[in-house]
């Protein structure tokens, strides 16, 4: 076979051909690699904006708790509410030194040993004091004007300022000279706009159904 004999134009014409296809396959790919990086750090700048700006669809809002997580605790008296029955308004008075006052709140205890008392809404401690009739009360500030009053303390862990959570032992049950025959209990009151309502309606609400009684 005659072989084939190409003259020294047409090699250098391949040569510089396969030269630019080469140099130009390099530059394509280059920018590729740049293309996909600038991709990259969009993709990465807009999933930190999501980040940063993301709000649950899921309600975090807070129904009230009872102020004790004992389960051996139970109610002793009532709250005192003119349209209940006798027998209720009879166990909501109480008697000291033979003068009657009728139950802002509800006492809680029924066990020998003090148990922790808890804050049912998240807020900001306003005062702690101590009372010679009724021992230490602390009173907790909550959203919507609701206010919650934890007395006859006998230890309080909380001071005036601190921001509690839910949940958050304010302080242990103890004895009062109002109603020494309960023993270790809590006696604790719910005012909402500065009216006293009954804590037995206001348990597993929210805010915005306590704001309506």
């Amino acid at each position: 076979m005659e072989k084939l004999k190409l003259k020294k134009p047409v090699i250098y014409g391949m040569c510089f051909g396969i030269g630019t296809l080469l140099l130009g396959g390099l530059w394509y790919a280059d920018i590729s690699q740049k293309s996909l990086k600038n991709n990259e750090d969009d993709l990465i700048y807009v999933s930190k904006l999501f980040d940063d700006g993301i709000q649950s669809v899921v309600s975090t809002q807070n129904t009230i708790i009872k102020p004790y997580n004992n389960t051996s605790v139970k109610a002793l008296n009532n709250f005192y509410d003119y349209k209940a029955d006798e027998k209720t308004q009879q166990n909501s008075i109480i008697n000291y030194e033979t003068t009657y006052i009728q139950n802002s709140g509800i006492a809680y205890g029924g066990i020998n040993d003090t148990f922790d008392v808890i804050s049912v809404l998240p807020g900001t401690v306003a005062s702690v004091k101590e009372d010679k009739l009724v021992g230490k009360i602390v009173t907790v500030e909550h959203d919507s004007n609701i206010v919650t009053i934890y007395q006859s303390l006998s230890e309080v862990t909380v001071k005036e300022g601190d921001v509690v959570a839910q949940g958050t032992i304010i302080g242990k049950a103890g004895e009062s000279n109002l109603e020494k025959d309960l023993g270790n209990h809590v006696l604790f009151e719910i005012t909402i706009n500065g009216k006293y309502v009954n804590p037995d309606n206001c348990y597993n609400k929210k805010i915005e159904q306590l704001k309506s009684n």
